[in-house]
């Protein structure tokens, strides 16, 4: 039976599904921005970035962006009613302080137990890029990852153990992909849901890795 990758928007509106009415949500580069563009109607989320945002709504309407107004990507978003900005800070010690309930961050690598790679490939010309992921990485009282599940060579970004350099030790709970969402814990890998077609089979052969049925 053949399968269809969810796309980007798929995975954000994923994401968005399981974010609960009242969290404190801080939106990584990349990828999971998107997911403020899919919050579902009539639950109260908070967004925070970490340029100093907190009550962040979505992407405004083309010609209505205003460059002041930016996440930490440099993409213009809008301020909701009640919604403040900050010092950078002021911004950190929030996530340092353990007020984030969920971080939705990009990666390179997660580990089956929750190890997270994101921020450097190791590569002798890569440009490390740390920014906030680590304090979001043990800051928030969940990690989500939002990732495509493959390389584009074809391997698989849940491995065994990472081999780029950590930003984070167990702290990924949730890995969202375009085939496959998962839990991770020190038991190992988990399948919440998959597309419509793949089977468990054919996701451990892509993963290499055993995954314990739907959780």
């Amino acid at each position: 039976m053949t399968y269809a990758k969810r796309t980007p928007e798929q995975v954000a509106e994923r994401v968005a599904q399981d974010i609960f009415d009242g969290a404190v949500v801080n939106l990584g580069i990349g990828q999971p921005t998107r997911v403020a563009n899919h919050l579902p109607a009539g639950r109260e989320i908070i967004l925070h970035s970490e340029n100093g945002i907190l009550g962040m709504g979505p992407a405004p309407a083309a010609g209505q962006e205003d460059y002041d107004l930016i996440n930490a990507g440099k993409q213009p978003v809008t301020l909701l009613p009640g919604g403040a900005f900050f010092h950078h800070a002021d911004s950190f010690a929030m996530m340092r302080g353990g007020h984030l309930d969920i971080c939705v961050l990009g990666a390179f690598q997660v580990s089956a137990t929750g190890d997270l790679a994101n921020w450097s490939t190791g590569e002798p010309d890569a440009i490390p890029a740390v920014g906030g992921a680590m304090d979001l990485a043990v800051g928030a009282k969940q990690t989500w990852v939002m990732m495509d599940l493959l390389t584009k060579q074809g391997q698989s970004k849940l491995v065994p153990a990472c081999t780029y350099p950590l930003t984070g030790i167990g702290c990924v709970k949730r890995v969202y992909t375009d085939l496959a969402t998962f839990a991770c814990s020190s038991r190992g890998l988990a399948l919440i849901d998959t597309v419509a077609g793949l089977t468990h089979t054919e996701l451990e052969r892509l993963v290499g890795l055993p995954i314990a049925p739907v959780c």
